[in-house]
């Protein structure tokens, strides 16, 4: 997940105000609901101490979404009476709509429940030409059409010289149409940085198609086995979806799991555990975050200070370092306010498949480290 969008709740000291929002339930009372979520999530953060203005923020943000409702929710992070961030949500959050006052944003369900969220062109290919879809968690929407050469698309059993020739012209009329769909799904996936590229239609039609394609394109390409003329259910969409993240996430396992091993001056290229953590993230050393959200150590206590390099295991280290002023917060949510001023991505090992998360982290907390 690229952090920069977190960049603005940075940009201005604690306490926080963070929200999160559950708006998958689509009802008659759908309004209704809402409007109780409204006032139970203020209420909530005036228990913990937060200011009546920033409690009002909330409440109001949470009130517009009554008019035109996410499909799986929204999360808001707000501070001295304004909301400064509101993502949507590619699933609901666990458990339901909750809140929390705290000295730095609580930004560490975001990367399970906004981060992994793949765009996707489904291509419906025919011999005439494509039919382009753009589908994610938030819904479909059409994202155009290639209309190729009609004539001529199909072949005769002749053998006759002339039928021969006719076939030959069958063949040019396929290819030119394959290299149009082949281009305008190029730029399709340019325009929308689509994530994915699933390929609808007969076999022969999705190879000519997949061949003259972007080698750029290639890895990126999955080919759904309908028949011409169906439409991918939503299930299998979000098959599609969920194996690309799991896939990328093994991935990032297999790097981390590498990195691990010392390399001829006798450095590793990751850590794990809060300490090496913390001293990483104040050596601005965080290339990647590694997280799963139920590990012990992502809800351990360290200290920070005002600034994203200002934290510790314990909170003499911090005066120590020259810091005066410091708070508790959680190791997730402070390594991620490090990594967003870093630089630096974070993933999140939930979608992992069981045989991956073995050898994960331990913890549930890990880095790939870059070196200066």
């Amino acid at each position: 997940m690229d952090l920069a969008f977190l960049n603005p709740l940075y940009e201005h000291p604690g306490p926080w105000a963070s929200v999160y929002v559950d708006t998958s339930r689509h009802t008659e009372n759908t309004s209704h609901e809402l409007h109780l979520t409204a006032q139970a999530m203020a209420r909530e953060l005036a228990r913990q101490g937060a200011d009546e203005d920033t409690c009002q923020a909330v409440e109001n943000a949470i009130e517009d979404l009554r008019h035109s409702p996410d499909p799986h929710g929204r999360a808001f992070f707000a501070r001295a009476g304004q909301v400064v961030l509101d993502p949507r949500l590619a699933r609901p959050p666990q458990g339901g709509s909750r809140a929390e006052w705290a000295p730095l944003p609580r930004v560490g369900p975001l990367l399970e429940l906004a981060g992994e969220d793949p765009v996707a062109i489904v291509a419906y290919v025919d011999r005439k030409g494509a039919d382009f879809e753009l589908r994610s968690s938030l819904g479909r929407e059409r994202a155009g059409t290639v209309v190729g050469q009609q004539w001529p698309i199909h072949r005769t059993s002749s053998v006759d010289w002339s039928e021969r020739h006719f076939q030959l012209k069958v063949e040019n009329t396929w290819e030119h149409n394959a290299a149009e769909i082949a281009d305008a799904l190029s730029v399709c996936q340019e325009e929308t940085r689509a994530d994915l590229l699933i390929m609808v239609g007969d076999e022969r039609e999705r190879r000519e198609v997949r061949e003259r394609l972007p080698k750029r394109l290639h890895e990126q390409v999955v080919e759904a086995t309908h028949g011409t003329g169906s439409r991918l259910l939503d299930e299998d969409v979000e098959r599609i979806r969920a194996e690309h993240v799991r896939q990328r996430v093994d991935g990032e396992l297999d790097r981390f799991r590498a990195a691990r091993t010392p390399d001829d001056e006798g450095r590793t290229g990751a850590v794990e555990g809060v300490p090496a953590l913390v001293e990483a993230a104040r050596e601005h050393r965080l290339e990647e975050l590694l997280i799963r959200s139920d590990g012990a150590d992502a809800h351990r206590e360290v200290w920070v200070g005002e600034d994203p390099d200002q934290l510790a295991v314990r909170r003499t280290d911090l005066k120590i370092l020259g810091e005066q002023n410091s708070w508790s917060a959680r190791a997730d949510d402070a390594l991620i306010r490090s990594a967003v001023a870093t630089d630096a991505v974070a993933v999140s090992l939930a979608p992992a498949a069981p045989a991956g998360q073995d050898d994960a982290p331990a913890g549930g907390l890990g880095a790939i480290l870059r070196w200066k």
